[in-house]
């Protein structure tokens, strides 16, 4: 029988073995192998990632379980997901790219957003899923934070330093430093 003591130390050990960065680091190792580009100091959590070669990360970005990078489409050169240093991603976030999206550095993205830079057809006579539909490639400048749950549609641009309120669904572009918010999202105001 061992003692008390001992059971405390073996949980507390296997929690930080299934808590803890041991796995990232594990994972990250594995992802560089694979073709993800992965800047100093990134360590990845349990990821989706459909083309590796397609998705680059900078230095020092932090990025919570379950997101997504879905390159939309067959093998093609890339990285056409690019996510600047210095990056906060939070949980159940997706990438859904045909095109590109490049990303700033120091941006706040919060959990459950997702970019999408692809529609499909709507031409009658065929099913919509059939269909090539307009593509656009997203751009987010520098120090923007974009919000819980906001999405981000094909083309957008988002200026270096604005803010995109939780839930907004952006259709056109935000000027830097302005603030968005709605369904769609409209200007609501100006960082000072």
């Amino acid at each position: 029988m061992f003692p008390l003591n001992f059971h405390s130390l073996l949980d507390r050990l296997l929690f930080r073995v299934r808590h803890g960065k041991s796995l990232a680091y594990v994972r990250t190792i594995w992802l560089r192998l694979c073709g993800v580009k992965i800047g100093n100091h990134t360590l990845v959590p349990k990821v989706t990632i459909t083309w590796p070669h397609q998705v680059q990360l900078g230095c020092r970005c932090t990025l919570e379980p379950d997101i997504l990078f879905k390159f939309d489409g067959i093998w093609s050169p890339g990285p056409s997901i690019i996510i600047g240093d210095q990056i906060f991603i939070g949980r159940g976030c997706e990438f859904n790219i045909r095109k590109s999206i490049r990303m700033g550095e120091h941006c706040l993205i919060g959990s459950g957003a997702k970019f999408i830079d692809h529609d499909h057809g709507l031409e009658l006579g065929r099913p919509m899923s059939q269909q090539p539909g307009p593509e656009a490639g997203i751009t987010i400048g520098s120090d923007v934070w974009i919000g819980d749950n906001v999405i981000v549609l094909k083309g957008v641009v988002i200026g270096d330093g604005a803010v995109v309120a939780a839930g907004a669904v952006l259709t056109k572009s935000v000027a830097p430093f302005e603030i968005w918010a709605g369904i769609p999202a409209k200007k609501i105001g100006v960082r000072q």
